[in-house]
């Protein structure tokens, strides 16, 4: 039944939304599973789903980046005494922006969030990068269901 309406399926959209939210914080969660769920029981527009599951995943991103910004006002980021952390710097860094299109990546993702707000990278440019690659990554899931 694709074209469920959005009202019926609400706390299937909701669910999935905070799945992704919560899996793009500094918290465990596992969105990939809910996501393909609900691709695999066809009541939504797979479109939906993945829109939902990236909106929910890139603002769980941007609340990481964000916490990351609000350390860097106490704590420099020149010396993280979390070797992870210190090791996400490093690579933020190097990098830029352009590594946070693999922000959707366990573990290491949610570092690299991290390190670019406490690196005061620019605001707008993470946030595509962020949004772009959790698009890609929630894309490829669903796609792979259909076939």
């Amino acid at each position: 039944m694709v074209g469920a309406s959005l009202m019926e399926g609400a706390p299937a959209l909701w669910g999935l939304f905070l799945s992704a939210f919560i899996s793009s914080t500094l918290a465990p969660g596992g969105s990939e599973a809910v996501l393909a769920l609900l691709v695999g029981q066809g009541a939504h527009d797979p479109a939906v789903l993945i829109g939902v599951a990236t909106v929910g995943n890139t603002l769980g991103a941007l609340t990481t980046w964000g916490l990351g910004w609000w350390t860097g006002l106490k704590f420099p980021a020149d010396s993280p005494a979390d070797p992870r952390r210190h090791r996400a710097v490093l690579a933020v860094r190097r990098w830029g922006v352009p590594l946070l299109l693999l922000s959707w990546l366990p573990i290491v993702g949610d570092g690299f969030c991290f390190a670019a707000g406490w690196l005061r990278l620019p605001f707008w440019s993470s946030l595509l990068a962020m949004g772009l690659g959790k698009l890609v990554r929630y894309g490829l899931i669903a796609g792979a269901l259909l076939i």
